[in-house]
């Protein structure tokens, strides 16, 4: 990225950059400020209350922070791949539609690639990489991840989430020797639960509060309780991450042409998207915590 601050070309107005640069913006604006926004008081009603959840409550408060985080995050990126474009300055692309993922490894191909990128360069290489054995391969991959969630905090719910994902890796790996495919259906079932599974460490202030969602989900009461527009949401959500294609695929396509529609979305999420944070005051970027 840095030699392209020393490119003379960069100096000069580029306007289909800039057209793309708001609209990449604008999406990313609204992702955060509308969509991420809603989900998380949906999801705070879940985590923050003190009695237990009932088996559909529990659910719906898992879902809506893994949608919250999603994002709320790549909202964040969205916006500031938007801005640098503003200055003919590209930025990696940090999401790939992680929620289409078919397993754990192809999950972390996809989500969060700079850190995926860098836990691989400076601490799974250096440990030894695949260079020194099968075994020893396992554990390295469990170690980058354990540490990747000390990254994050140094909380037992974040060593917990490391470690769950570690072992994921791992039994993938163990897997994949077996030369067994499962039915696309039933890989994405199991890889979006585990994930969805695993951000309630990560939400969760402490380990009973993790534990609480947990048993709702598994032990919790079954009665119809749930809060339908949380429900709208969340099957609208699961409609837009799975079916289509994401903010990036859509900007950097190379069939893209900045339209009239362009132009209205860009306007529209840009004014939906203020009016936001007019009226709900837009919480900080969850990962301006870590």
């Amino acid at each position: 990225m840095m030699p392209q601050f020393a490119n003379k070309f960069n100096l000069i107005k580029n306007y289909k950059f800039i057209a793309l640069g708001l609209f990449v913006f604008s999406i990313g604006l609204f992702k955060k400020s509308v969509v991420a926004d809603t989900f998380s008081i949906f999801a705070n009603a879940g985590f923050d209350v003190e009695r237990n959840l009932t088996f559909l409550q529990a659910w719906a408060t898992s879902v809506s922070y893994t949608f919250q985080l999603y994002f709320d995050f790549s909202g964040y990126c969205d916006m500031a791949i938007g801005l640098a474009l503003l200055f003919n300055i590209r930025l990696p692309i940090n999401f790939n539609s992680p929620y289409k993922a078919l397993n754990i490894q192809d999950f972390w191909h996809r989500w969060h690639i700079t850190l995926s990128r860098f836990l691989k360069d400076y601490i799974y290489i250096p440990l030894g990489g695949n260079r020194k054995g099968q075994y020893r391969t396992y554990i390295n991959l469990f170690l980058v991840f354990l540490i990747g969630g000390l990254w994050h905090g140094a909380a037992w719910t974040f060593i917990v989430w490391g470690a769950l994902h570690g072992f994921a890796i791992v039994i993938h790996r163990c897997w994949q020797k077996l030369n067994f495919k499962l039915n696309k259906i039933i890989a994405w079932i199991i890889t979006f639960n585990f994930v969805n599974f695993t951000w309630i460490f990560f939400r969760a202030k402490s380990f009973e509060d993790a534990m609480k969602v947990i048993r709702g989900m598994f032990f919790g009461e079954f009665k119809i309780d749930v809060n339908y527009l949380e429900m709208f949401f969340i099957v609208l959500a699961f409609l837009v991450v799975l079916l289509f294609k994401n903010s990036m695929q859509m900007a950097f396509d190379k069939k893209f042409k900045f339209t009239i529609w362009q132009i209205f979305a860009t306007s529209f999420f840009l004014f939906i998207s203020i009016l936001a944070i007019r009226l709900n005051n837009a919480s900080e970027f969850l990962y301006f915590r870590f």
